[in-house]
């Protein structure tokens, strides 16, 4: 697909293109829709159905240029462990076909137009979207320091969810904080599934991941995560007054956190990843409740 986007371009500036697009993930959009999935949430619950088209479309656009900035400095300040991971060796800036400066130039100018973005929108929003810019920055960094560093993510991941509510209401009422938490809960869940992937890697590394602090527990760990965040979904739904398609939707959420435990059971390289790239259809399938059951208030 990417080679089909840029063949019109000359062959110098189609590598370099191509690269650029790599680093930011711009060929694996699983990462934008983990993050695409909350904001919905989000906006369709703030506006009580459809939301209006101009938060939509910015908050749309706003998740896959904050994910792809994400991806950027992420890859910056893993440049010395990636080469160590079989899985990461061969992306652009571990490669050395992406310099630092150029990954922090397209971090710089992504970020620079989320926030174009954002100033379409209000005051709360635009105070609020500097935390979540810290928050995108601070994450790749914590992965040295913390044993926690999915939480981190769940939190940069997630603050979409209060500058929707604010964007839409002028304010962020209780159920929008409860839907952050429950975002930072899920973000755990699947990137816990994904660290487990390089875990072994990892620790020869030096990285530190929730997969590699939870150890052999993990499985009973993810499941008591999975069991309290749909906790959390259920106080979303009772707070917001959801309908019947909330409520089943949250049942058909229970039955695949059911698979992805089977899938992880062994802790499988490429089970845990499939279990990973699974929560895309968990958030889908959330969202469509939402909107299911606005609509037919």
């Amino acid at each position: 697909m990417l080679d089909w986007l840029l063949q019109k371009l000359p062959a110098a500036q189609r590598e370099k293109a191509h690269d650029i697009l790599v680093l930011t993930r711009m060929d694996r959009p699983i990462g934008a829709l983990l993050l695409l999935w909350p904001t919905w949430w989000a906006l369709w619950l703030a506006a009580g159905d459809f939301p209006p088209w101009k938060p939509l479309l910015i908050f749309t656009l706003g998740v896959f240029a904050m994910r792809a900035a994400g991806c950027a400095i992420n890859d910056y300040a893993d440049r010395k462990l990636d080469p160590q991971v079989a899985r990461t060796a061969g992306r652009p800036l571990a490669a050395g076909r992406i310099t630092p400066r150029e990954a922090l130039i397209v971090f710089v100018s992504l970020l620079a137009l989320a926030f174009v973005l954002v100033l379409f929108t209000n005051a709360l929003t635009i105070k609020l979207s500097f935390v979540g810019a810290a928050l995108a920055a601070l994450y790749p960094f914590t992965k040295r320091y913390t044993d926690l560093p999915q939480v981190v993510l769940g939190a940069a991941f997630g603050w979409s969810i209060p500058m929707a509510f604010a964007a839409v209401q002028n304010t962020v009422p209780a159920v929008g904080w409860v839907l952050f938490i429950a975002n930072i809960l899920w973000s755990v869940i699947y990137d816990t599934e994904y660290a487990m992937v390089d875990r072994d890697e990892d620790l020869k590394a030096g990285a530190r991941s929730t997969a590699i602090l939870f150890g052999d527990a993990d499985l009973m760990i993810i499941g008591v995560l999975m069991g309290t965040f749909l906790t959390a979904m259920v106080m979303v739904g009772t707070r917001a007054h959801l309908g019947w398609p909330y409520w089943l939707a949250v049942a058909l959420a229970a039955g695949l956190f059911g698979w992805q435990q089977w899938l992880i059971r062994n802790r499988a390289r490429d089970a845990c990843l499939a279990a990973f790239r699974h929560n895309n259809w968990l958030g889908l399938t959330l969202w469509i409740g939402i909107a299911l059951a606005l609509a037919l208030r």
